[in-house]
């Protein structure tokens, strides 16, 4: 079993509350919008780090980090991008991604709306973490942890701060 912390949108700044609620996960995910290389250090000495540049990404993001990531942890196959809509709207290109990499999990950012479902046409679970930072629309900074074993996804906890 694997425990994870997922998050994005952090727009340079990192709520101390994080530390405590992903203390028991094995690795981070971050979805882009990081905003500042400044958070991902900070994630990196805390966790090992899973990570990938959103839109408002500078060229030093850019260069650590890629635009989509496809990995494996336990027997499971993520993909990560940062706009990716969701399932029935998939963002331009999306679809197609998605039926080449057919993976098991497909995480995004962007939205700034936290959402977990299941896409019943291509049997995979999709995730968005919602906004982990101060900048954007959103009322709620929100966070997202969960387990992985083999190809089972559990044990989901969401916290939820008031901006």
């Amino acid at each position: 079993m694997l425990r994870i912390g997922l998050l994005s949108d952090t727009h340079g700044s990192v709520h101390p509350r994080l530390f405590d609620f992903f203390k028991d996960c094995d690795e981070i995910w971050h979805a882009g919008d990081i905003g500042d290389i400044s958070v991902t250090d900070k994630l990196k000495e805390f966790r090992p780090l899973v990570a990938v540049y959103g839109n408002i990404d500078g060229n030093i993001i850019r260069s650590e980090f890629p635009s989509d990531v496809v990995f494996t942890r336990e027997d499971s196959k993520i993909f990560i991008t940062h706009i990716g809509g969701y399932p029935g709207r998939y963002a331009n290109g999306i679809g197609n991604k998605l039926e080449i990499i057919r993976p098991d999990l497909f995480i995004c950012g962007h939205s700034h709306i936290l959402k977990v479902m299941f896409d019943q046409k291509r049997k995979i679970l999709f995730m968005n973490p919602g906004a982990a930072g101060n900048s954007g629309f959103h009322n709620k900074i929100t966070l997202i942890r969960f387990s992985i074993t083999g190809k089972n996804f559990g044990d989901l906890e969401i916290l939820e701060i008031d901006r």
